[in-house]
């Protein structure tokens, strides 16, 4: 009891340390101030240092002023500055200090948002932007929303109603009978789907194996004229925005073919689906509004803090039923409770971020912000190919595909740039050709960002030359 009381005072003590936060608040300031300059690789002693941090797990306890300087000393230059301007890998997008002032007070909040009692401020916020989504994305009004920690758990759960539907239109329960004797689900899906798609449908039983590949074009486009014929026992899978070209299928026409037989058809839209906020950039999303459910990312084009997914669906039932578990201790409300929507129990509250980055832009600053990653990109691409590289891609969206003649020079123009920490770009293969990616995410780009970054490609690629 005394060891109890001795931790519940030193604890209530430092809850009322406001120097302790204020110490933390310089430290940030001090990070935010440089971020948009410093090297976005941590360099070879930042790595180095991180030996600090091997130190067998201490008997008593830490100061934790100390704790904060070691992270801040020696953990901060080892971070990657994806909230830069220079960072072009794993189409990550930046954040606003906004919606980072918003972030730090529900940090202190620490809300747990499975229920509208465990945390009624979250589940207000989840019912708004879950209008506010389907207003901005141009989806009808009663869809439901559903916020994981990304893409993938999106894809996985919009897969998980496509499951339930399918199923329980043929007569079978799969909630409680599961997936052994049940009638057999049809997947079609684009050669070019991303990884997670696969993995989705590897986790839910439906094989990733079995699926019904549909050959694409040469932007990875699905191929409507090899598209399999449709039956009201097919999950169709569509893809917004390719993670290597960033095509879009065509979604108009292949959810038209869909629609007419009843098939689900869910459209995968980590970055790409942003693309319907854009009067310039909707013909890309044209017809989606016709798709059962949706996944896209919120820390991608939208530049919400990491980590944000969202999961759409047209069917409210569908959705409730594939994620609903039930217990005695659960208390469910007449108002939203978000873990109707979503495989997590243990959930945090996503659901402001995402608010308040929609509050602070509002649809014409999304639109503006869509616009001008696109216009950054198509920058990027104008001024590399000047410099003697190609692009292998129709830049349409954020994406951009870069050779360097042979594979080798393109490998080693990549780990030049990599470790020069001027910026950071990712690797990929496009039509089995080594290709260096660039994904152009972040609002903090800028047009000297860009021009930047193709003069640092340019001395990456004369430092193999000599």
């Amino acid at each position: 009891m005394a060891v109890s009381k001795n931790l519940q005072t030193r604890m209530n003590k430092l809850a009322k340390d406001r120097a302790m936060f204020e110490q933390a608040k310089d430290y940030a300031f001090d990070y935010l101030g440089g971020v948009f300059e410093r090297e976005v690789y941590p360099n070879e002693q930042a790595l180095q240092n991180l030996k600090h941090f091997d130190e067998p797990m201490p008997i008593e306890a830490d100061d934790p002023n100390k704790i904060l300087k070691l992270l801040h000393d020696y953990g901060s230059p080892a971070t990657v500055a994806t909230t830069g301007g220079r960072y072009f890998g794993l189409v990550v997008g930046g954040s606003f200090a906004p919606v980072m002032a918003v972030k730090w007070l529900t940090d202190v909040w620490d809300q747990l948002a499975p229920l509208y009692v465990t945390s009624p401020i979250m589940g207000k916020l989840e019912s708004v932007c879950e209008q506010w989504m389907n207003e901005l994305l141009g989806l009808p009004k009663d869809c439901a929303m559903g916020l994981v920690s990304g893409t993938s758990m999106a894809t996985m759960a919009g897969f998980a109603a496509a499951r339930y539907e399918l199923l329980r239109r043929a007569g079978w329960d799969v909630n409680t009978k599961g997936l052994f004797g049940a009638p057999p689900i049809r997947v079609v899906v684009g050669a070019e789907a991303h990884s997670s798609v696969f993995k989705a449908l590897a986790i839910l039983g439906l094989g990733k194996d079995r699926v019904e590949l549909v050959p694409v074009d040469d932007q990875g486009r699905m191929r409507v004229d090899l598209v399999p014929q449709l039956d009201g026992n097919t999950l169709l899978i569509l893809q917004a925005g390719n993670v290597n070209s960033g095509s879009f299928d065509p979604i108009d026409e292949l959810c038209d073919m869909a629609n007419k037989t009843g098939a689900w058809v869910h459209v995968d839209g980590a970055f790409g689906l942003w693309a319907a906020a854009s009067e310039s950039k909707r013909y890309l999303t044209k017809g989606m509004e016709k798709a059962d459910s949706w996944s896209v990312d919120g820390h991608k084009t939208l530049n919400t803090p990491y980590d944000c997914g969202i999961v759409i669906c047209r069917d409210r039932n569908a959705m409730i039923t594939a994620m609903q578990a039930n217990g005695d201790y659960i208390l469910y409300s007449d108002q939203r409770d978000g873990m109707l929507y979503s495989p997590d129990m243990s959930r945090r509250g996503r659901a402001v971020e995402l608010w308040a980055t929609l509050k602070l832009l509002g649809k014409r600053g999304v639109e503006e912000l869509v616009d001008g990653l696109c216009e950054r990109a198509s920058q990027f691409a104008d001024e590399i190919k000047a410099e003697g590289f190609k692009v292998l891609n129709d830049v349409v969206f954020n994406q951009v595909l870069i050779t360097c003649g042979t594979p080798d020079e393109t490998a080693s123009t990549l780990r030049n740039l990599q470790q020069s920490g001027e910026c950071w770009c990712g690797s990929g293969k496009w039509c089995n050709t080594p290709v260096i990616r660039v994904s152009v995410c972040s609002w903090a780009t800028t047009e000297e960002d860009i021009s930047r970054t193709v003069i640092a490609f340019v001395k990456s690629q004369k430092a193999i030359i000599k």
